[in-house]
């Protein structure tokens, strides 16, 4: 379970992240949906701990990311914006990397990397170099190998910008699975489609904030709205000046 409070960073001056609270539970699927520039990938590279909030707190299963990251890098696996794939390493290898670093027995990664290839889809490139991936294929490998010790937590930031509907219909199904077997999954993005189709609950994020926290159906009520994206776009359209009196009271 990961929690944040009040949350806030900024660059140059600039609040990126003004105040940002929310709670995101096992066996759950938590969207940060918001359009871009709102603050969701700043509010994620503080979880990960590539950042330090300069305020307020952040606990993964009950431990804070600065005080003790390597624990909470245990227990988190981490999609980020940019891949980040090793381009003269195999599939196999970047995910066999990644588990070594964790410090899994060759055993172990045998075994996992197995399963995620399988379970992913990646079996016709699982020994190819990933330079020359597509964008589908890259983010499959990066997936894999941000899962390969089986963490508690998976964050991902915008997971199936750039893919084709096959692949994003492989990720959707992992996802789900993920979910159902107890884990907390957290991940942003700004395309409602994706948001309806896979989160049982959505923080909605704009301006640095958030402006509403819960089910779908809740944000329906909430803006008096009965089309998803009509309360988005409702919701993102309050002024700063009033988003967090809307952000508390969800």
């Amino acid at each position: 379970m990961i929690t944040v409070d009040k949350i806030k960073k900024s660059f140059a001056g600039v609040d990126a992240v003004k105040s940002v609270s929310f709670s995101a539970k096992d066996g759950e699927i938590t969207g940060l949906l918001g359009p871009n520039g709102a603050g969701k990938t700043t509010t994620l590279r503080m979880l990960y701990s590539l950042y330090q909030p300069e305020s307020g707190c952040i606990t993964v299963d009950g431990m804070d990311p600065m005080s003790a990251p390597i624990e909470v890098r245990k227990k988190l696996g981490a999609l980020p914006d940019s891949r980040g794939l090793y381009r003269h390493l195999t599939a196999r290898e970047n995910i066999r990397y990644f588990g070594q670093l964790h410090g899994m027995s060759s055993v172990e990664l045998d075994k996992r990397t197995a399963e995620l290839i399988d379970l992913l889809g990646i079996a016709q490139i699982a020994d190819r170099r990933t330079a020359g991936f597509s964008q589908g294929e890259r983010v499959k490998v990066a997936i894999a190998r941000a899962v390969v010790h089986q963490p508690q937590n998976i964050l991902l930031d915008e997971p199936t910008n750039g893919l084709d509907v096959s692949s994003t219909r492989a990720l959707r199904a992992f996802l789900k699975q993920q979910r159902d077997s107890g884990r907390c999954v957290l991940f942003s993005s700004h395309i409602m489609q994706e948001v309806m189709a896979l989160c049982d609950r959505i923080v909605v994020i704009a301006h640095g904030l958030v402006v509403a926290d819960g089910r779908a159906d809740e944000l329906l009520e909430k803006t008096g709205k009965t089309d998803l994206e009509d309360a988005f776009v409702s919701l993102v359209d309050i002024d700063s000046s009033s988003s967090g009196n809307v952000g508390a009271q969800t």
